[in-house]
């Protein structure tokens, strides 16, 4: 499909309203791979995508900045046919959402996202939040804003870079990521060079803030679910807390013994949040 001028790559399952799934780093369409038939076989069209600059989808140079992303989502809802969508992320899924539901509310029937809340504005810009904040858990974020830096570690050893995020402190359910399913993430990796478009969302923190600052004070008013996981030690559920104030339609579910990759660890208790949601709003306000 073409969205926003390039390639979007997505995987579909079943009929019905658009519930759309956005991963995030470094991932690929098969994160959602335990979610796609549960909800095709609840009467919703699934669709997961490789995020622009990500696995098959199209690597531009341009700024992966929300704007631009949000952009591409909205291209992907029209391409396939629908008015409105569900949107649903993930990691940077879950910024990306966010946002696009502040700058394209029409198209919106909910927003769920994973781990990702809602954020405050910083008053400052996010990376010198981080520089100041000096803690180990956003280190690798401040690595990633050096170009080239990071994609000479990727390059160098693309495995253990992948198994650092996957078997490393973020996961708490180790198990569900055994070496084939490391394989299918590495191959989405495999081109020399893939792994820059990604490391761009990263790039692209300090410019999202200014783009996102018509928003400020801006409410969400679409209907959304909020799923934290007990163990995430970067995205912990503290970090919700207070949406209400900018999400007021807002139901919150924690999913327990659970790290970052919440839709991969948990994927049942994910897929019956997501499901109590999706045939609820459903019920009260479908949408096509």
């Amino acid at each position: 499909m073409v969205a926003n001028g390039i390639r979007v790559y997505y995987v579909t399952e079943g009929e019905g309203p658009l519930v759309l799934m956005c991963h995030g780093f470094p991932e690929s369409h098969y994160s959602w791979r335990h979610q796609m038939t549960p909800l095709a076989a609840s009467g919703f069209r699934a669709v997961a995508l490789d995020m622009p600059g990500f696995g098959r989808s199209d690597k531009p140079d341009v700024d992966y900045d929300v704007v631009w992303l949000s952009a591409c989502i909205r291209g992907v809802i029209e391409g396939l046919g629908h008015s409105r969508a569900v949107v649903v992320g993930h990691d940077w899924g879950g910024v990306v959402v966010w946002s696009f539901a502040r700058f394209h509310p029409e198209v919106v029937a909910g927003v769920i996202a994973l781990n990702t809340p809602d954020l405050r504005r910083t008053p400052v810009p996010p990376i010198d939040v981080l520089r100041a904040m000096d803690s180990p858990r956003g280190a690798y974020i401040l690595a990633f804003q050096e170009r080239g830096k990071a994609e000479a570690a990727f390059e160098a050893d693309p495995r253990s870079f992948l198994e650092l995020f996957f078997l490393g402190p973020a996961s708490y359910n180790k198990d569900v990521f055994p070496p084939e399913v490391i394989d299918v993430y590495e191959a989405s990796f495999a081109p020399n060079g893939s792994i820059t478009p990604p490391l761009e969302y990263y790039r692209n923190m300090d410019r999202n803030w200014v783009l996102t600052a018509e928003h400020e004070g801006v409410s969400i008013h679409a209907p959304a679910l909020m799923i934290t996981a007990e163990n995430d030690p970067v995205l912990t559920p503290a970090l919700a807390e207070g949406m209400e104030e900018r999400v007021p339609n807002l139901t919150t579910v924690m999913i327990e013994r659970c790290g970052h990759w919440t839709q991969q660890e948990k994927p049942k208790e994910t897929t019956a949040a997501m499901l109590d949601f999706l045939k609820s709003l459903k019920r009260l306000t479908p949408w096509d």
